[in-house]
């Protein structure tokens, strides 16, 4: 960077990064770890203007405090790698000397106005620096510093200015009296200071009467002279140091192997020098042990009727999921809250259905700490055990950071997408979740950063999954799945009036209850706007409609106070969102052949699958389109044997299929569709097809057939009913074998739908089929002999 002219020199503005323990001179560099927020944020600043930046010491050192030194150092930026835990390794080149006029500390990017220093030489000043050369070997001999590096660059520095830094860099390690020499500006001073240092060190290294400092500066060089110290006060900080990490690790409560292991740390550490990289390793590991909470334990409320009254005010309808977890609160009551022998609870659903919220309402009811621990995209095991502290950079698993953030050892840690862990060449982290979630393990659970083993036995985990499908056997075997499917339109519209809308209101300064959305508006901003099992799109859609009305507001010069409740119609709400996205299938009003509507169930919810059959002369073939997944095809392939089987039975000759070609088409082919749930629909279609008699258009069907006409059971049938629902259906064909989940659709839906549990074929087709219109046109040759006479 080059050096800035003489109208640069006062009032420059630039980011001010405050350290805490380092002092930068001019000349030199210093590589150091950041993590503070507003120290990030003034490097990126500095990045992006491609300017330097201030370099300034807290005033006293140590703690963050409103106070500064005035004197820092302006210095570029070398270099920035990126570490975990949102932090910065930043390499930082001292450039020059400056004083600080202004600082903003408060500020989201701290930034200061300086003058920047520039010193003028002494034509006596050369003279000391020879006297310091002739020292050189001297103080290499007896104290191993400057390195040959250091002696190189030091024997080649014409420049007094800069040669006084490099050498204050090397010896002086006080972080005071670093700071001290740094707002020396005459380097003649900064000189004499250090021949003051080196002649009383060794003179008390070869224990002779240290001499009197001499100085030909004024009175400041003089002052600073006599209140010098050692440039080394290792021993003594290494003592305090010490003592401070006892008494830390006597308070913690750690066990006494953690005790143990750790005061040989401590002894290890109080052996090596300070400044060296291994001391940094030995300190950040005891740090990072001694901040487990070995024995730090919030007290668990078990009061169910408190549970109750939270998870009712947080979450609306999720009746069953809420029985159950209150049953699980009251086997924690009985059992004093260690239900060991329970597995880990898994709420398995679509996204935006209430999982992640359902883990906190839980955490609050036991009154316990809750941390979130994100496993999507996961693909290292050492993330979750930790890095073995021989590599570079290591550090601890996520488990042991999160009850480190939790500052607690029983919180509720939930295991947020589970589903989403990637196996690799780097290990299996769903592997190294078994000790974790097993509860005869994870009381020894061995982090390999900390190596030592932590009791998770109090830690209440909890796992959420969009499908468990993903998940190894093993893993699978440990979760005790709740399914969450999806909410009902009416309970969409409800969710939406007590929580959704009002938090929208609030975020964009609007007034409560300025928006009043009719019935109407809820039902098209449900179906129309959004497409999905929970509500996460429905929020994204409330807030754009809040910023339409904050605007307009603005525009029309309205004060907060002011504003007046609007009514929201679906014209008003297609004036402010514009037209709705989405479409809702809906059923055919009128009677078809060939035509029956199947139900399927995706992660965004029940969808309305028709099902046309076309049938023609041909040979034989049968043909399925419209992105049919394999098991769908059987399905189509068993409709047709089962049809085949039973011509007699429909008045078509025994060898029909063999003089015709079967179409099935599946609408909506940009939509991939699989699954045995379609088989029902297909063989009412087929003999719908075949013997022309028009399905009923107010029916939907569910079922997987068998080659002897018996009607299986299917999953997702709760979507499914909420499906033929918004359809439009009045009436639903289910498999008899999921009857015992009526209990859990929502009251309002069964009222409107009418549902036939069935167990044959036979039985869908007297429901579903109805009576010839008229005569066959095209079909009579395909009639049995019988007919024909």
């Amino acid at each position: 960077m080059a050096s800035p002219s003489r109208a640069d020199l006062y009032a420059s503005r630039f980011p001010l990064l405050v350290l805490q323990s380092a002092v930068l001179l001019p000349g030199n560099a210093i590589t150091i770890a950041v993590g503070r927020t507003e120290a990030r944020r003034a490097i990126e600043l500095a990045r992006q203007q491609q300017a330097a930046l201030i370099v300034v010491v807290y005033a006293d050192g140590r703690a963050p405090t409103a106070l500064t030194h005035q004197i820092g150092t302006l210095a570029r930026i070398a270099e920035v790698t990126a570490q975990a835990g949102h932090r910065l390794q930043v390499r930082l080149e001292g450039i020059r000397r400056v004083r600080l006029l202004t600082a903003d500390l408060s500020a989201s990017v701290p930034q200061a106005r300086v003058q920047q220093l520039i010193a003028e030489v002494r034509p006596d000043t050369h003279q000391v620096v020879e006297r310091l050369r002739q020292r050189l070997g001297e103080l290499a001999q007896y104290l191993g510093v400057p390195d040959d590096d250091c002696r190189r660059t030091l024997d080649e520095t014409d420049d007094p200015d800069r040669f006084a830094d490099l050498l204050a860099t090397q010896l002086v390690r006080d972080l005071s009296y670093r700071q001290r020499l740094l707002e020396l500006v005459d380097p003649h001073d900064r000189l004499e200071q250090l021949a003051a240092l080196i002649e009383r060190e060794l003179a008390r290294r070869n224990n002779a009467p240290e001499p009197v400092p001499v100085t030909n500066g004024g009175s400041s060089g003089s002052r600073l002279a006599s209140e010098a110290v050692p440039f080394t006060d290792e021993p003594s900080d290494a003592r305090e140091e010490a003592e401070l990490l006892r008494r830390r690790l006597a308070e913690c409560g750690a066990p006494p192997h953690v005790r143990e292991r750790i005061e040989q740390e401590i002894d290890r550490l109080s052996r090596m020098p300070r400044m060296t990289a291994e001391a940094t390793v030995a300190r950040t590991y005891i740090e990072t042990v001694l901040s487990v909470p070995w024995a730090v334990e919030t007290p668990e409320t078990l009061d169910l009727e408190r549970a109750r009254a939270i998870l009712e005010r947080d979450h609306f309808g999720l009746d069953q999921v809420k029985e159950r977890l209150l049953d699980y609160l009251a086997v924690r009551a009985l059992t004093g809250g260690r239900a060991h022998g329970t597995m880990v609870l898994c709420f398995v659903g679509p996204p935006g259905v209430g999982k992640t919220s359902l883990a906190r309402s839980i955490a609050e009811a036991l009154g316990r700490r809750f941390v979130t621990v994100s496993l999507g995209g996961v693909r290292d095991e050492a993330e979750i055990r930790g890095h073995r502290r021989t590599y570079l950079g290591a550090y601890p698993g996520r488990i042991v950071e999160a009850l480190r953030r939790a500052g607690a050892r029983n919180p509720v840690i939930l295991l947020d997408e589970i589903d989403k862990l990637v196996v690799d060449y780097r290990g299996d982290p769903a592997a190294a979740l078994l000790e974790v979630l097993d509860p005869e393990q994870n009381r020894y659970f061995l982090d390999h950063y900390l190596d030592l083993p932590v009791d998770l036995s109090s830690v209440l985990f909890i796992a959420t999954a969009n499908s468990l499908e993903p998940l190894p056997r093993p893993l699978r075997d440990r979760l005790e799945a709740i399914v969450i499917e999806g909410y009902s339109e009416e309970e969409k519209r409800e969710i939406g009036r007590r929580y959704l809308l009002p938090r929208q209101l609030a975020l964009h300064g609007l007034p409560e209850g300025m928006l009043d959305l009719t019935d109407a508006a809820w039902y098209e901003l449900i179906t129309g706007y959004t497409r999905e099992a929970g509500v996460r799109e429905l929020e994204r859609q409330l807030a754009a409609l809040c910023r339409k009305v904050a605007r307009e507001a603005i525009e029309c010069g309205q004060a907060n106070g002011q504003l007046a409740r609007r009514r929201v119609t679906p014209a008003v709400l297609r004036r402010y969102l514009g037209p709705a996205p989405y479409r809702e299938l809906v059923a055919h009003p009128e009677p078809q052949i060939g035509v029956a509507y199947g139900l399927g169930a995706t992660p965004l919810g029940g969808m309305l699958v028709p099902v046309e059959v076309l049938v023609m002369p041909g040979r034989g073939e049968l043909l399925v389109t419209g992105q049919a997944g394999e098991i769908l095809q059987e399905s189509a392939r068993a409709a047709l044997s089962w049809v085949r089987a039973h011509a007699q039975r429909f008045g078509l000759a025994r060898d029909f299929a063999e003089r015709l070609d079967v179409h099935v088409h599946l609408p909506e082919g940009a939509l991939p569709k699989d699954g045995p749930s379609a088989g029902l629909a297909l063989v009412v279609a087929l003999v719908s097809a075949v013997t022309e008699r028009p399905v009923r258009a107010d029916l939907a069907l569910t079922g997987e057939i068998t080659l002897r006409g018996r009607v299986l059971p299917v999953g997702g049938l709760r979507q499914k009913v909420l499906a033929a629902q918004r359809a439009g259906l009045r009436g639903l064909v289910a498999p008899i074998g999921n009857r015992a989940e009526l209990a859990r659709f929502p009251a309002g839906v069964t009222r409107r739908l009418t549902i036939h549990w069935v167990e044959s074929v036979e039985q869908t087709l007297s429901l579903a089929l109805l009576d010839r219109v008229e005569p066959a046109r095209a079909g009579h040759e395909f009639a049995s002999p019988a007919q024909e006479e």
